[in-house]
């Protein structure tokens, strides 16, 4: 049985969709919450939620692709609850287009805020997971960073970006007892995939193995495991969740 009483979890983008089930599947195994968007209402709402569930959390509204907030939110978290046990690493964002269409703006908004974020929310707590001597961090990717996609080269670039963060940032702190890992979602149903068109999901399923699109709980499943002392000799590692759309050797 995963138990992650205590543990102080910080999620970015965990407002709504994966990165809300992932807090609160957290939550409901013993963890304390950090809630983050940039949204300060959708930060205080669910919050808010999380409490009438008896859930310990705070929310802190915050834009993780600037340094300075998420120094601030860093701090916030730890003014609150001393430290910080484990870092997830969700907030992204979709901007497609064709490569002779896209905007610079485009390309660079999504490696802000998928990529850079990453970077800045995972230096701020470095010094904190060092103090303790441990930790885990959770870079949440995408199955496009592997295979890549039409329309969508900006955030495929982001999300293999991630990729070789989380490697090169395992082999810095492994020897101070802080693993990192990545998960990499295939097609989850969230609010992304709802404006997808029957006869698209059709032809998803049909490249999907298990027939059928994933839940954002068999994502958050994983992250929590990873997050637990039963993952502890788990490093540098990605996991797809994707009913076997891309396949590794």
């Amino acid at each position: 049985m995963i138990d992650l009483t205590n543990k102080v979890a910080l999620v970015t983008g965990s407002t709504r969709g994966i990165g809300h089930q992932i807090a609160l599947q957290i939550a409901e195994l013993g963890g304390k919450i950090v809630l983050s968007s940039r949204n300060a209402e959708d930060c205080q709402r669910v919050a808010e939620e999380f409490r009438s569930l008896g859930h310990t959390c705070i929310g802190v509204a915050a834009d993780v692709s600037s340094m300075e907030d998420c120094k601030a939110l860093a701090n916030a978290a730890l003014e609150e609850f001393g430290q910080v046990d484990i870092l997830v690493n969700n907030a992204g964002v979709t901007m497609d287009n064709l490569m002779m269409r896209m905007k610079e703006y485009q390309w660079d908004d999504i490696m802000n805020i998928n990529l850079k974020s990453v970077f800045n929310m995972s230096q701020v707590l470095l010094r904190n997971f060092l103090k303790l001597r441990g930790g885990r961090i959770i870079n949440i990717t995408s199955v496009v960073g592997q295979m890549g996609n039409a329309g969508q080269a900006n955030y495929a670039a982001s999300k293999a970006g991630i990729i070789g963060f989380t490697k090169s940032l395992a082999k810095e702190v492994g020897s101070r007892g802080i693993t990192v890992n990545a998960v990499a979602p295939g097609y989850i149903a969230t609010d992304m995939t709802d404006v997808i068109t029957d006869d698209a999901k059709e032809k998803l399923f049909a490249q999907i193995p298990l027939g059928r699109i994933g839940d954002s709980s068999d994502v958050a499943n994983l992250v929590a495991f990873l997050a637990s002392e039963q993952a502890g000799y788990i490093t540098g590692q990605v996991y797809n969740v994707d009913g076997g759309l891309v396949m590794q050797g």
